[in-house]
């Protein structure tokens, strides 16, 4: 858990990074910034407030030699010499463009902050904050002259809209630090350039990216693999969904053998879905932890991709929250369509 009710920024440094590939420049600031006490309210609000509630953590990452990870480099050097803030400021944003290649990124401000008394799991802590705004919004002035209104506008960046952010707290450095990030606008291939790139994030080994894990190797099983070696229908695997996160929601502790049992429960079926597990981690490179405390943080968020819906055509879709066989399929052969016979009590 973060907080951030006494941090301090203690130096901040503003950059220009543009895109390499098209020849725009990088700019980097010979002077830390000097802020005004409201100035320094408005940018811990910016920097910060997109973290509040952040519960998945990363750690820096290389695969032969964690020192050869830049970032983790620069980042080391600057928490043991924060008079160093210019040169690691330098050598941050520098790295930042050497990647900054995809005909996608866009130019912008690129931020270089150290903070302090920052608080992780109630351990108060230094970090390190990367920030770069990417966006511009438009907004408009209204300006009162002697006797009317003048209204002009200027083009300038909404603090209430975080573009990409990192925070990297000097704690749990032998894993490569804690790290947290944001980014809001990469979508495409272009979004690997912040977390792989630039940063080289891995999840760190906690319940959080465990529960993470598991519930989307389930829903992969359920979705891709169950219907390939199984006589099952849509209305089943609409159960087995509801089935696993209810387990998640309901249990503190996460078990490879009670859940299998509990929620999946036919040998054939356990059988196949402990196959695909192992086929799954080696194809997705990711270590799957069969016994674990169970992240609420992680059940809530991944919820939202559990959508247990039947698809008809374009006219119809089933959200199926219950009993699933309340639902029966058939075919009618007077119009050669199929259908589904939904029965329930009363009508809300």
């Amino acid at each position: 858990m973060l907080e951030f009710n006494k941090v301090e920024l203690q130096k901040l440094s503003v950059n220009y990074v543009g895109n390499k590939s098209r020849d725009e420049m990088l700019q980097c600031s010979e002077y830390t910034a000097k802020l005004d006490d409201t100035l320094n309210i408005i940018l811990l609000k910016y920097f910060l407030s997109s973290f509040d509630n952040q519960a998945e953590f990363y750690n820096l990452h290389h695969e032969s030699d964690l020192k050869l990870n830049e970032i983790y480099t620069y980042v080391g050097e600057l928490f043991e010499n924060p008079e160093n803030f210019y040169k690691q400021n330098v050598n941050i944003s520098r790295h930042l463009y050497e990647h900054s290649t995809h005909p996608k990124i866009k130019a912008g401000e690129f931020y270089v902050v150290y903070f302090k008394e920052c608080v992780v799991d109630g351990k108060t802590t230094d970090a390190i904050g990367l920030f770069k705004s990417e966006n511009k919004d438009t907004f408009l002035k209204v300006q009162q002259t002697k006797d009317n209104f003048e209204i002009n506008f200027e083009d300038g960046i909404n603090i209430n809209k975080l573009d990409k952010g990192c925070l990297i707290f000097n704690t749990e450095k032998e894993n490569g630090y804690l790290v947290s990030i944001v980014d809001n606008v990469g979508k495409g291939s272009e979004a690997q350039y912040w977390k792989d790139d630039f940063l080289h994030l891995k999840a760190r080994n906690d319940n959080y990216h465990n529960t993470k894990n598991i519930l989307t190797l389930c829903k992969n099983f359920v979705v891709k693999k169950l219907p390939n070696e199984f006589d099952v229908s849509k209305a089943d695997q609409a159960d087995l969904l509801n089935k696993s996160v209810k387990y998640f929601k309901q249990n503190e502790s996460f078990g490879i053998d009670g859940f299998t049992k509990e929620v999946i429960g036919d040998p054939d079926v356990i059988k196949s879905f402990n196959n695909y597990r192992q086929q799954y981690s080696e194809e997705h490179d990711v270590q799957l932890i069969t016994d674990f405390d169970i992240s609420a943080q992680a059940v809530k968020r991944q919820q939202r991709v559990f959508k247990s819906v039947i698809k008809l055509d374009k006219n119809f879709h089933i959200y199926v929250h219950g009993n699933h066989k309340l639902i029966e399929k058939g075919f009618d052969e007077a119009t050669g369509m199929n259908f589904y016979k939904v029965f329930f009590k009363e009508e809300n």
